[in-house]
């Protein structure tokens, strides 16, 4: 079943062809959407941006992308012109948010065939020729944030997941790798940036380089390590094979991670499977990663991840006016 928030466009959307649960119509904070539907299942939510107080102003998709799930959001844009923007609609695909459009045959387009990253990512902006930087989520930090990247199924690909982090933060921040209890970051050749301790040696390692903006650390089966980080990603490889056997192991593994940032990792998934699998799993995944190419020297959906994280990028020059006429032509 699915929800429909319609304000000006709502005679468009009574026209939608799809089961819906609850209609809401007129403008609302988002602490008042976030509030109606954080805890409120449904399939999808069609959301006219124009039901949003603020909605010209991208802080206010921000707030809404941090506290529900875009994967099962389809935004229903207005013609403004700012929302009509290329840099409007590459801050959404910064912010996960790949399923927007402006009539009812994108909606049920979307509703059928939700967008990846993939498809989306050629109108995805990266750098700004101003240099201007935009806070997609969260601010960043100005002390020593200490992130840890642990496997739930077997060898989920944490230590290559770290790496890739290091190598992307790197064009930003004062960052460093550490894998604990194991000596696989040599295989990498960047001893400037990558490092291997022990458990014993974690501790003063961190207080050692409590200076960088950054410590992304490889806990392994470290319960030192996981007692030392501020923040935890988990990460899940989700063939069937490795879901089944974590299930066969302890049954309730996600249930326990209930709440955490649980991270598709090495993922094939379209964002329909994703939304199978969270309502079989009754998990809710911070993010879908697909298989990354550790030689690429830039790596975007890899930035929309830390974005999600709370950490700041730069944003690019405007495309050009064929891809913004092209995106909604897909659409």
């Amino acid at each position: 079943m699915n929800v429909i928030i319609a304000n000006q466009k709502k005679e468009l959307l009574s026209a939608l062809n799809i089961d819906v649960i609850k209609t809401v119509e007129g403008q609302y904070d988002v602490d008042e959407l976030v509030g109606m539907f954080k805890n409120f299942y449904y399939q999808r939510m069609i959301l006219d941006i124009t039901a949003l107080k603020d909605y010209d102003d991208i802080r206010t998709l921000q707030k809404l992308s941090i506290s529900l799930d875009m994967d099962k959001l389809i935004l229903l844009l207005d013609d403004s012109e700012e929302s009509s923007s290329p840099s409007y609609l590459s801050k959404l695909i910064s912010m996960g948010i790949y399923n927007f459009t402006r009539n009812v045959e994108g909606i049920m387009y979307l509703y059928n065939n939700p967008n990846s990253y993939r498809d989306v990512a050629q109108y995805h902006q990266i750098d700004n020729q101003d240099n201007e930087q935009i806070i997609y989520q969260g601010v960043e930090a100005n002390y020593c944030r200490v992130i840890g990247v642990k496997n739930v199924t077997d060898q989920s690909g944490a230590t290559t997941f770290c790496y890739m982090m290091v190598k992307q933060l790197k064009k930003n921040y004062n960052v460093i790798g550490v894998e604990v209890d194991a000596n696989d970051f040599n295989y990498f050749n960047d001893k400037k940036s990558l490092y291997s301790v022990n458990s014993r040696e974690l501790g003063h390692f961190i207080e050692k380089n409590n200076d960088k903006d950054v410590i992304i650390i490889d806990v392994n089966k470290s319960p030192t390590a996981m007692g030392l980080v501020q923040d935890i990603i988990y990460l899940v490889e989700p063939s069937v094979i490795k879901l089944n056997r974590l299930m066969n192991i302890k049954r309730t593994a996600f249930k326990e991670l209930s709440g955490r940032k649980l991270v598709l990792n090495q993922s094939l998934l379209s964002s329909k499977d994703v939304l199978e699998l969270q309502y079989e799993a009754r998990a809710k995944f911070f993010f879908n990663m697909p298989p990354l190419n550790e030689r690429d020297s830039n790596i975007p959906i890899m930035d929309t991840f830390l974005a999600k994280m709370g950490f700041l990028r730069q944003q690019t020059e405007v495309e050009e006016e064929e891809k913004r006429k092209k995106i909604f032509g897909l659409f």
